[in-house]
């Protein structure tokens, strides 16, 4: 469990929020985007087929529907009939293929599809992410609440606090709801007074800020809902123009001793 901070942690004072309009996470995860609602087949669709001939031609320009299969294989309807291409065994159940040998038109269309994003890839399925709704992959045997790469934080990510603007370092993603997650002092995350704008939904990460690391001593790791935290981009000189100066931010999250 993640014990709530107090005054007695060294703080004297509240960050304020410093959100702006801008800075607020679409976090309701709607009716339409459960898993339900995702459609269980596509239409068929062609792809832009300038400088290309033959059978990555006909891969791209005729119309075709790809549907990803529960055993890792993927269903490819074409105006001629539905084959079966595996793209781990480099086979399809078309006549090209099975006559001929060849890397038909059916192999490349997946091939393209699963490159573009459009597909899971072998060993993948689609989910929904538990955050936005969004459409997302993860492993076929993967259980747990899913989230897309805008809201998902592996550890070492380097994220800033929509609240109060400090940025913090991910050091592990709990997997549990926010309005699951206790505290140590009986509370909820997700009835935290700083995150009722974010999905009591959400999972759960923990993050310790960067300020503490360079104080040193005792580093205190703190429970946020995913989409309270966002990436920042070390490469970049983006700059906190109050850092050192504004008041320690361990009042506005659950916390834990590292």
């Amino acid at each position: 469990m993640y014990r709530a901070p107090s005054q007695t942690d060294g703080n004297t004072a509240v960050a304020p929020s410093r959100r702006t309009t801008q800075d607020c996470p679409t976090t309701m995860t709607h009716s339409a985007h459960t898993p339900a609602s995702l459609p269980a087949t596509r239409s068929k669709t062609t792809f832009p087929a300038a400088g290309t001939t033959g059978r990555a031609r006909r891969a791209r320009e005729e119309p075709m529907a790809v549907r990803p299969l529960r055993d890792g294989r993927y269903a490819v309807e074409t105006a001629g009939g539905t084959y079966v291409v595996d793209l781990d065994a480099h086979t399809c159940t078309c006549p090209d293929h099975q006559l001929r040998g060849a890397r038909c038109k059916h192999r490349r269309r997946v091939a393209l599809e699963v490159t573009q994003g459009l597909v899971p890839p072998p060993g993948e399925r689609t989910a929904v992410c538990a955050v936005c709704g969004g459409r997302t992959f993860v492993p076929t045997g993967f259980e747990g609440p899913a989230l897309c790469a805008r809201h998902d934080h592996p550890p070492g990510t380097l994220v800033r606090d929509r609240e109060t603007g400090d940025r913090l370092i991910v050091v592990a993603a709990t997997g549990e709801r926010a309005d699951r997650t206790e505290t140590d002092e009986g509370g909820l995350v997700a009835n935290y007074p700083t995150n009722a704008d974010y999905g009591a939904h959400e999972p759960v990460f923990l993050a310790v800020y960067l300020d503490s690391l360079r104080r040193g001593g005792d580093v205190r790791r703190y429970a946020f809902p995913a989409s309270r935290l966002r990436r920042v981009d070390a490469a970049t000189s983006e700059t906190d123009v109050d850092a050192g100066t504004r008041p320690s931010s361990a009042d506005t999250a659950p916390t834990t001793t590292a």
